[in-house]
């Protein structure tokens, strides 16, 4: 019976320093960030240009380069 209570007395030591750490952090601003790295990525933040038919004609001519490029090499 002895040991029950000796359990009980390390594991309630333990909540306690754990919640003393939590504490402390939670008071220097460890969890302020409400968006993480993990959640940014998901997030739309891209500029999406818009299809023009310059833009088209541009990157076609642009391809077309690239492949004789290529080809010449």
């Amino acid at each position: 019976m002895d040991i029950l209570y000796l359990m009980i007395l390390c594991s309630v030591s333990l909540a306690v320093i754990f919640l003393i750490i939590f504490i402390i952090s939670a008071r220097n601003g460890q969890f302020e960030d409400d968006e993480s790295p993990a959640v940014r990525i998901l997030l739309d933040s891209e500029i999406i240009k818009e299809d023009s038919p310059v833009s088209k004609e541009a990157e076609s001519k642009e391809k077309l380069d690239k492949r004789t490029e290529e080809k010449s090499d």
